[in-house]
């Protein structure tokens, strides 16, 4: 079983990368959402809607990816 230098210096790209972008990129886009919320509630918010859950699961969704991109992140080995 090839371990993730050989994998990389054979040019393949490990999926956890690609997975800790989307990742990043869907937390991104879900603390938008929540900060919007923040600034202009909705005229019906849900019930707990001031525990403001899009930002916290955001934030983790973020927090996550970004750990992924990092530590998969390709590089070139000599």
């Amino acid at each position: 079983m090839p371990n993730e230098e050989q994998n990389n210096s054979s040019g393949r790209i490990a999926i956890w990368f690609f997975v800790g972008l989307l990742l990043a990129v869907y937390g991104i886009i879900i603390v938008v959402t929540g900060l919007y919320y923040l600034g202009s509630p909705p005229s019906h918010p849900a019930v707990l809607a001031n525990l403001h859950p899009e930002i916290w699961w955001g934030a983790v969704l973020l927090a996550i990816g970004l750990f992924y991109v990092i530590r998969f992140f390709p590089r070139k080995r000599l």
